[in-house]
């Protein structure tokens, strides 16, 4: 029996160190990805745009919604793994095309 808890042991302390180097290569690829999307907007490449649908979704009477197409729109995004600037990645951007207000 001793010896189940002993693999058990490992087995945590094996889970605990790849959750722990998960996190550390999370925590370290954010300023590497600024640093290197700096130096692409000084070259005058950190950043693109995306045609985006706009829509206004109004809330109706029993828990409905209505939309309503505004267009399209051309939407500012940086060229990064994580936003940056104040604008949203250009890969998560393109991939959500249909931008929504609600009212």
């Amino acid at each position: 029996m001793p010896e189940n808890f002993v693999i058990e042991a490992y087995v945590f302390k094996f889970l605990f160190r790849c959750l722990a180097g998960v996190l550390l290569i999370a925590a370290l690829a954010y300023p590497v990805d600024w640093a290197v999307w700096r130096v692409r907007v000084a070259r005058g490449g950190g950043m693109g745009s995306v045609q985006v649908d706009l829509y206004t979704v109004a809330e109706l009477k029993g828990g409905k919604e209505d939309y309503y197409p505004n267009g399209t729109a051309a939407i500012a995004c940086s060229k990064s793994l994580y936003p940056q600037g104040g604008n949203g990645a250009c890969w998560w951007v393109e991939r959500h095309r249909e931008v929504t207000q609600r009212y």
